[in-house]
């Protein structure tokens, strides 16, 4: 007797036996060509964007954005937490890695869409900065540089969160929070710089959110590549090689634009580093008297007696005192127009900065307001007293 001849369908991975599924996890790929796609048709799956990851990525912007408006790191960090998992930058790896164009550019264009709607909500708080700022802008200007604990913390994230996704449906949550808030809260922080007017924040939170982006695609491209991702054709390992070359100049360009363009550009802020001294030197007159030899005459005369002809003293010039910008937390402080919350913003000065005080002073919002004057760049305005130390 003659038993029907069954066919056999690639298994999906997350509804194999256990002992399969255990053993499947044990390779880095599949062993035959039909589970090795049925595999990548899982895995785009898991990585591709949803309804879910647009509506999310939106309320994670308006939470971040309304954090850096008043300057509270506990927000910025629940708006992280309330991102959702960026499950389309690993698929921009992935697509890479596996030569898939198609891929790769649908999993882009739905990262760039997410990213869109955050940076629109970073426009929004900053057009409601321009009427309503009760921080003091510390955060967002602490965000908009590159750093190297970011880049370790980045990097930690990326990896841990594409492990997470080859191994299993949803990736873990800590790794996810890590790679959305080094995402979305520089991308938050161009679009409130682009609408508020602040100095720096619009180009500085850009590079540092393509920093990021581009680092985190590498790194992911490169977890998958080790758990034996391959392409499948040539032209695929032709497109993948030319996505990593793109991604490292651009990095190595994103690196070098400070000392192209010359300005802040995410970079840290030069801290001054000598001190002038002035030492007044008061005017003296000196009254030169010449006298006049008596002459004798048979007649008695009157002799007259000279006197001292009054000068005028120039007073001294009081010596001009300095101090350095020295914020206990937040690491700068903040030089506005008028004395009190309300003055418009002129400058944002990291801590060491030196400046010259001003007689004036205004008592007012909480504080004493100092008149102040910057070495470096010669701004003039007012600033908190407790933020500044007197140089001695």
């Amino acid at each position: 007797m003659n038993l029907p001849n069954t066919v056999q369908f690639p298994d999906d991975p997350d509804h194999l036996p256990p002992a399969r599924r255990r053993r499947a996890r044990r390779l880095l790929a599949p062993l035959d060509a039909d589970e090795r796609a049925s595999f990548l048709e899982t895995l785009a799956r898991r990585t591709s964007p949803t309804v879910d990851f647009f509506f999310f990525s939106l309320l994670s912007g308006v939470v971040t954005s309304f954090g850096l408006l008043v300057d509270a790191p506990a927000i910025l960090l629940f708006g992280a937490l309330l991102a959702p998992s960026i499950s389309p930058l690993i698929g921009v790896s992935f697509g890479a890695v596996i030569g898939s164009v198609r891929f790769f550019a649908r999993s882009l264009v739905g990262l760039l869409l997410g990213s869109v709607l955050v940076l629109a909500a970073g426009m929004l708080a900053g057009f409601v900065s321009r009427y309503w700022l009760p921080g003091e802008l510390l955060q967002a200007h602490l965000h908009a540089q590159l750093s190297w604990p970011n880049f370790l913390v980045l990097s930690l994230a990326a990896i841990l969160t594409t492990t997470s996704l080859v191994n299993s449906d949803r990736g873990h949550i800590l790794p996810g929070v890590a790679l959305a808030y080094e995402l979305y809260v520089p991308l938050a922080l161009a679009g409130f710089g682009l609408t508020s007017g602040v100095p720096h924040l619009w180009p500085d939170g850009l590079v540092v959110f393509a920093f990021h982006l581009a680092l985190a695609a590498l790194l992911g491209a490169f977890i998958l590549a080790i758990h034996g991702f391959r392409p499948l054709t040539l032209f695929g390992y032709t497109v993948g090689a030319a996505v990593t070359l793109f991604g490292v100049i651009f990095m190595i360009g994103l690196g070098g634009a400070g000392a192209v363009f010359g300005a802040q550009f995410a970079l840290p802020t030069p801290i001054p580093s000598a001190t002038p001294t002035l030492t007044p030197i008061p005017p003296t007159a000196t009254v030169t008297l010449t006298p006049v030899p008596p002459t004798e005459t048979p007649t008695a005369t009157w002799t007259l007696t000279p006197t001292l002809t009054p000068t005028r003293t120039v007073p001294p010039t009081p010596t001009p005192v300095y101090a350095f910008v020295h914020a206990q937390t937040g690491g700068g402080a903040v030089l506005r127009s008028e004395p009190g919350f309300d003055g418009r913003i002129i400058q944002t000065y990291l801590n060491e900065t030196l400046v010259q005080i001003l007689p004036e002073s205004v008592e007012g919002d909480g504080g004493i307001w100092v008149h102040i004057i910057v070495v470096s760049d010669g701004n003039e305005g007012w600033m908190l007293q407790n933020l500044l130390l007197v140089a001695t």
